[in-house]
């Protein structure tokens, strides 16, 4: 999505949602960068799990260090006790081999993705090992640029979402759902938002 969608998008939402448009007069409109497609961006998306940037950007570094090529091919020659060196736990290196022969082997295409419907690439991700529904959410996002999608389970959502509001409490993902049904068809552009909000 780029700086026109997300504009328009947002201007879609406000005139349905008088919280949206008093919250966007204060905060303005967020933007957003694309990531790559494919092996490195779930690659990343393990690696920066329950991690901090900063130790999550050194362990990336490490690894691409290792591969010659971004590839699952590239992944799968690395024995698994170097990617553990290199500051992976156990189960990450699990994750991350598990991805690789998934891609190799033809279970999981990235590319096939863009003939699936959002639930449909979401069920075909989550059912990879080591990645959940907000994974798979984010993926769509922030790598294919899919127009409605609201990852509902994030807590900074939820907390934002609370916040423009005006709740008393920190909403449910159910409730945060419901909540932003109407902002369909541009959810995701709402998502950004709410992340834009947290940020400021």
């Amino acid at each position: 999505m780029n700086k026109t969608q997300i504009k328009k998008g947002l201007d879609a939402i406000a005139a349905v949602d008088r919280h949206m448009a008093q919250a966007l007069e204060i905060h303005g409109y967020p933007t957003m960068s694309l990531q790559p497609r494919g092996f490195e961006t779930f690659l990343c998306t393990i690696i920066n799990q329950q991690l901090s940037s900063k130790a999550a950007a050194t362990i990336l570094a490490r690894v691409m260090a290792l591969l010659p090529v971004c590839s699952a091919k590239s992944l799968l020659r690395l024995p698994d006790q170097i990617l553990r060196d290199a500051g992976l736990s156990w189960r990450k290196v699990e994750y991350l081999k598990g991805l690789a022969q998934a891609i190799e082997s033809g279970d999981f295409e990235p590319e096939s993705l863009e003939e699936l419907d959002d639930e449909e690439a979401i069920e075909s991700i989550t059912r990879l090992r080591g990645f959940g529904r907000w994974s798979a959410e984010n993926y769509l996002i922030f790598s294919m640029g899919r127009r409605d999608i609201f990852p509902a389970d994030d807590l900074i959502i939820q907390t934002a979402l609370q916040k423009i509001k005006r709740m008393r409490t920190r909403p449910t993902a159910k409730a945060a759902r419901k909540k932003v049904q109407h902002w369909a068809p541009w959810r995701s552009v709402g998502a950004l938002f709410l992340w834009h909000v947290h940020e400021k």
